[in-house]
């Protein structure tokens, strides 16, 4: 709630009402008595029973009357303030890579792990932008569309697991995926985070056929090289033997998630732990800022009848008194 004068110049009359009083008495201090008698014993009993103890009763309340009608006429009211938020969306497709190698440990407590959690806090980060979710190993398919139901992207992103598709690494097919799903978006900016730890091996599409889509259609893409550099430790399950270790080779495709990038006017990244991954995203969420225009707008309630009335009662006020209770001998 706002409080605020319309035509607050008027206030500055309020500086004539101490000046008024300082007038009232100083001219009753100095003014001497008009008429004579021989006696004034029953004047003085007229003077305490009707008005000696409230004779400033009547200047009072016309001072008063006219600091109120001052407040009137510069119009108090008093405003609710509202805004409006206008913004322009983003599209932001992400894609997860859930090949077996993703549960390399060289990321905590895996790269799986580590890269669900980063993107669930960077899509927790988002306002008024609509996320989906493609996965791809072998092959690619779209776990979340394009929504701007936040929780739903995060529940479904807690339930992606290594092993949900045959085995492999089809990048391209990931990106053409993402792709697909942009292809009818209307947003002024169109998005794909793309987190991989390996290079394409599986499917139809390349990754640089995929990124020429993805710049017809206006598609930013930004890559993520996830692992260590050298060699990692993965865990393999033997029907016989167990869970047991087996030390492999990093081998991310660097040259062609940066050419990806590069062609689509984003940019590559490669994280080599979960803080640098958690960084990656964190530069990502504010290279892609949404726009946001708020409009401002108060609606006011006048109020100056407040004042007014009681101006106008005081003046009442003092006409009666001044003509009853209050009323000067002749």
């Amino acid at each position: 709630m706002n409080f605020a004068f319309a035509d607050p110049a008027f206030l500055s009359l309020l500086l004539a009402v101490p000046a008024l009083a300082w007038w009232y008495f100083r001219r009753r201090t100095r003014r001497g008595g008009s008429l004579v008698y021989s006696d004034l014993s029953a004047v003085r009993r007229a003077d305490i029973r009707r008005g000696g103890r409230w004779r400033h009763v009547l200047p009072v309340l016309r001072l008063l009357a006219i600091a109120a009608l001052v407040v009137a006429f510069a119009r108090p009211r008093a405003g609710v303030t509202s805004e409006n938020v206008l913004t322009e969306g983003i599209d932001i497709v992400l894609v997860l890579d859930i090949s077996s190698s993703m549960l390399a440990e060289d990321l905590e407590p895996n790269r799986i792990d580590a890269a669900r959690q980063v993107a669930a806090d960077f899509v927790s980060g988002r306002i008024n932008d609509r996320i989906g979710l493609v996965v791809f190993a072998g092959q690619a398919f779209t776990q979340v569309p394009l929504t701007l139901d936040y929780g739903v992207v995060r529940d479904l992103m807690d339930e992606l697991e290594v092993g949900m598709v045959e085995d492999g690494t089809a990048v391209g097919m990931g990106l053409a995926t993402a792709i697909k799903r942009l292809n009818e978006s209307v947003a002024e900016s169109k998005v794909v985070v793309l987190l991989t730890d390996g290079r394409n091996n599986r499917g139809e599409i390349d990754p640089l056929t995929a990124a020429q889509m993805a710049q017809a259609l206006g598609v930013r893409v930004y890559t993520i090289g996830a692992g260590s550099r050298g060699t990692a430790r993965v865990p393999v399950d033997d029907p016989l033997l167990g869970r047991r270790y087996a030390t492999v080779r990093v081998d991310v495709d660097e040259e062609t998630l940066a050419e990806v990038a590069s062609t689509t006017g984003g940019r590559y990244f490669r994280a080599t732990d979960t803080e640098s991954l958690a960084s990656i995203y964190q530069e990502i969420d504010e290279l892609e800022t949404t726009e946001i225009e708020v409009q401002n707008f108060t609606r006011y309630t006048e109020l100056f009848h407040f004042p007014l009335a009681i101006g106008l009662l005081l003046l009442l006020i003092e006409a009666g008194l001044a003509n009853t209770v209050l009323r000067k001998l002749p």
